[in-house]
């Protein structure tokens, strides 16, 4: 089992967003997760909040082995082409330790505010899978032309390739069962969400049966969960475990409100047993 720590940036200066991904490089874990919000989700509305990708950027390049993404990237926020451009830049810089994971946003105020247009839900999904296709087309083809419902190429080449063959891994953050749990078993290398072992054992059938249905293995897409780590350290143990048995292969796990003494105590206390 893999481990990522969620350090999201929201009320962080730099220096400690650097200091939490360092550290969790240093301890062991697999990757380090940013997010991707112009505006604080919790705490103080005005309080700082650092753009997810120009992070991930900085991060890359003060550090070696962890891996980095986004938890994650709304498909609204840029046109699916520059998204595409970052990620391989990213994973440039990184030599190749980018997850590239995206989802169909959902924080309706953030986009009302700063004047990010915020189609329903319906639109956002189509909106998704087409920024999917258009990744996977330019990170491995020239000359690409491509229509989707929203989105559309032209004879598009973008160079350089990524470091990652053929893409860097495409997570989709999921949870609807009649659209977006479908399209992961299509189109997605990973499976995020959220809630109990077995509730998402009983959506990871649904997206078993959309890979199967378009020819993929589902045994190559990888499932993660999110971990609290706000209670003993038995519990928590007891609680991965228990992700473990339902067959998933990936942990985030949040900060927690107690701080940096709470993820030192899982790092040195948990995470050995586990990994």
């Amino acid at each position: 089992m893999r481990f990522g720590l969620d350090v999201s940036q929201h009320q962080l200066t730099w220096d400690e967003l650097l200091k939490r991904v360092q550290y969790a490089e240093q301890a062991g874990f697999d990757g380090a997760w940013a997010f991707d919000h112009f505006k604080a989700l919790y705490g103080d509305p005005s309080g700082p909040c650092l753009e997810g990708w120009s992070c991930l950027a900085g991060l890359a390049a003060a550090t070696e082995k962890i891996r980095l993404g986004t938890l994650v990237t709304g498909v609204t926020y840029r046109h699916p082409s520059v998204l595409a451009a970052q990620a391989v830049t990213v994973d440039h810089i990184s030599n190749g330790r980018l997850e590239l994971a995206v989802g169909a946003a959902w924080f309706d105020p953030e986009h009302k505010e700063l004047g990010i247009p915020f189609p329903p839900t319906g639109e956002r999904t189509e909106m998704l899978e087409d920024a999917i296709q258009m990744f996977r087309l330019l990170m491995t083809e020239d000359n690409v032309t491509f229509k989707g419902k929203h989105f559309a190429l032209t004879d598009a080449t973008y160079h350089p390739r990524p470091v990652q063959k053929p893409t860097p891994p495409i997570w989709i953050g999921a949870s609807g069962e009649k659209v977006m749990l479908p399209m992961v078993g299509r189109l997605a290398d990973a499976w995020h969400s959220f809630g109990r072992p077995d509730d998402m054992q009983r959506k990871w059938n649904i997206v078993k049966k959309s890979a199967e249905e378009a020819g993929r293995d589902p045994n190559e897409i990888t499932r993660a969960a999110g971990l609290s780590i706000e209670k003993p350290s038995d519990v928590i143990r007891e609680r991965a475990e228990r992700w473990a048995e339902a067959g998933f292969d990936y942990i985030i796990v949040g900060w927690p409100s107690e701080g940096w003494s709470k993820v030192e105590e899982f790092a040195e206390k948990v995470l050995p047993d586990l990994v």
